[in-house]
């Protein structure tokens, strides 16, 4: 607790700014009643894994929150059709801009009826906020006129020709597609509040480069790290580890526009390496998954061997990993030490497997986690050329400063993987440093550590030491971002039984069903009551087989539904977000998004479809979240400062 002499200066400072009793009450004033509005829209989205041009949709959609606001707002005085083009408007105003005015033989009154749309719709999605928080949303060139259209008080004017002298004015003066561009915009910017992205950005879709880049636009973004971002931060940070990591991944996906084309990374050095050394190795087993969009037609041999030049690294540095880190307890998962190079087999488990490729051109059975001179050659280039990838370190940066893994906000609980658990439902424990960590304490270090490996100095044991950890946050058994026994890559490449490439999921999978779960972890981490609820991502939920995306009766939702492509045989469905409005928390269930060409094109939305899972016993106010909280505080110490002027203990109109 602050002393009193300490307080006193607090206020002083405070007064500064409120210099009057006035003032103070007036700033009150402001924050009482804002505390009265709606809270705002969160919008919750993970596992988005690359796909840009569906996270886009989704985005601009808002989870189709816009179009059932103009379903609200214009109802059945304007035709579907000419709704969802009103839709297809706001989400891509550069696109379909130019589309709607070609088709218009009277482009004026066109304007006119759009300009008015929008103007309406726009007042109603900015109707829960206050006039300042438009205001800021406002671009510069054109502020003054949308405030005044926003805000305009219909007792003091006719509406219909307050509107129609302004929109006239637009037309005459040909501003109308920036002021219909503006108003898409803000009406995106005002329909969701905060955007939560619940971990897995990277990997198997082809840009999630681009996606980081919309997040960098957003005006409010958190992030709850995925295993499969850690092991991109790792990559950043200049583990070598990581970096074949995130390379085998993907040229698995032929998604190496990700790597040249989104971060400028050339992988030339290492085709040349991989021709040189595999170019007489039969590589069939090493081919990329395929689709329509990353080449399933053509000669995808040179990646087929990059695929295993990079595998064959990757299992060599994470033999040296493991062995530096006793704590990761990962002995029998170090293959390369684990293989009778004679016999041509593999000891996995109390068993004994026949490789499935006996080709490691470069493995010396004496040291097989020796690198040969070329092979290093090949790691060096590319550690420099994930470092100097100015782009990949902004995104890294961005994800480091807006991530963390895990994010308390609003009474809800958000977090990628899993709590580790016990199979009788007790935090699992695990040792690393010489201490036990479980439960909250086991994710506060883990973020810890995950820092580490980008922030300690360059060449530091403590660097190095990060790195690693940030490898074992991929896929460790006790990493709260994977959750499961192992990751069965080496499995599934080299040995045929398929009882061996099973991955054990974590006792925490099957424990959130039960209700009493969800409260423990919940309560461990400072949350109780009907309106806390976990969002969790990381595990497709097989919708298709009817799985429930609730869990612990009703308070943890699983988001991923498999907004991948690759996951949507397995869900069933292209993915869920949910939207925490005033009201409650709703899950959409979203269908597959063919294109955004489409979109645009055709104003074909994402069909979707709309569940209340909780429903609030009242409207939730600002006063009720986290900002509230904030607020209120303020209040108490404008109230102080007003008894402090009332008193005499500090004057009004003091300037230091």
């Amino acid at each position: 607790m602050p002393t009193h002499s300490e307080h006193l200066r607090y206020l002083r400072l405070l007064a500064q700014q409120f210099p009057t009793v006035a003032a103070a009450a007036s700033e009150i004033i402001r924050i009482e009643a804002v505390l009265r509005l709606p809270k705002g829209t969160e919008h919750f989205m993970s596992d988005l894994h690359g796909e840009h041009e569906a996270f886009v949709h989704i985005l601009n959609s808002a989870s189709g929150v816009i179009h059932e606001k103009i379903d609200t707002v214009l109802g059945d005085s304007v035709s579907p059709a000419e709704r969802a083009e009103l839709a297809t408007l706001i989400y891509y105003p550069a696109q379909k801009l130019p589309e709607l005015k070609a088709r218009q033989t009277d482009l004026a009154g066109w304007y006119r009826a759009t300009l008015l749309r929008l103007i309406e719709l726009c007042r109603f999605v900015s109707s829960k906020h206050t006039r300042a928080h438009v205001r800021a949303g406002l671009p510069e060139s054109c502020a003054y006129i949308l405030d005044e259209l926003l805000h305009a008080h219909f007792e003091d004017h006719d509406k219909d020709l307050y509107y129609g002298q302004i929109i006239d004015s637009m037309l005459r003066h040909d501003r109308a597609d920036a002021y219909i561009t503006r108003l898409c915009e803000i009406i995106k910017w005002l329909a969701v509040d905060r955007l939560h992205i619940v971990g897995d950005l990277f990997d198997r879709g082809p840009r999630p480069d681009r996606i980081l880049d919309s997040l960098m636009a957003h005006h409010q973004v958190d992030i709850q790290w995925g295993n499969h971002d850690v092991v991109w931060m790792g990559a950043a940070s200049g583990s070598p580890l990581c970096i074949l990591t995130v390379l085998k991944t993907t040229l698995a996906y032929n998604n190496t526009d990700t790597l040249e084309s989104g971060y400028g990374i050339s992988l030339r050095q290492l085709e040349r390496f991989a021709q040189r050394t595999y170019g007489q190795s039969d590589v069939t087993r090493w081919l990329p998954h395929t689709d329509a969009r990353n080449g399933a037609a053509g000669d995808l041999t040179a990646t087929a061997r990059m695929h295993k030049a990079v595998t064959i690294l990757m299992l060599k540095l994470e033999s040296q990993v493991i062995e530096r880190n006793p704590d990761f307890h990962m002995e029998g998962r170090d293959w390369l030490q684990r293989i009778d190079w004679q016999k041509g087999t593999v000891r996995c488990g109390d068993s004994e497997y026949m490789l499935l490729d006996r080709d490691f051109p470069t493995v010396t059975p004496s040291d097989p986690a020796a690198l040969t001179a070329a092979e290093q050659q090949v790691v060096d280039g590319l550690v420099r050329a994930f470092a100097e990838s100015e782009r990949l370190q902004r995104h890294v940066q961005f994800l480091y400063d807006h991530g963390a893994l895990y994010k308390i906000c609003n009474g809800n609980l958000l977090y990628h993987g899993a709590v580790p658990m016990t199979q009788e439902g007790e935090f699992a424990e695990h040792v690393y440093e010489g201490h036990s960590w479980s439960g909250k304490g086991l994710f506060d270090y883990c973020d810890r550590r995950a820092r580490q490996g980008y922030f300690a100095p360059e060449g530091s044991p403590a660097r190095q030491a990060g790195q690693d950890f940030l490898w074992y946050l991929w896929c460790g058994a006790q990493s709260p971002l994977f959750g499961r026994s192992a990751m069965t890559t080496f499995e599934r490449l080299y040995i045929a039984d398929p009882a061996t490439h099973v991955e054990v999921k974590d006792p925490y999978y099957r424990l959130i069903d039960r209700p009493e779960t969800a409260d423990k972890i919940l309560a461990a981490f400072g949350l109780q009551g009907e309106g806390c609820h976990i969002v969790n991502g990381h595990v497709p939920v097989r919708a298709i087989e009817g799985e429930s995306p609730v869990k612990g009766g009703g308070k943890l939702i699983i988001i991923d539904g498999g907004f991948c492509r690759a996951y949507h045989q397995k869900t069933g469905i292209a993915g869920y977000t949910l939207v925490y409005n005033s009201r409650g928390l709703i899950l959409r269930t979203h269908q597959p998004f063919e294109s955004m060409e489409k979109a645009i094109h055709e104003d074909e939305d994402i069909a979707s479809k709309s569940e209340y899972i909780y429903t609030a016993p009242r409207r939730i106010q600002v006063a009720d979240t986290d900002e509230g909280v904030r607020k209120r505080e303020r209040v108490r110490d404008l109230e102080a400062l007003v008894k402090a002027y009332e008193s005499g203990l500090i004057p009004q109109g003091l300037r230091v």
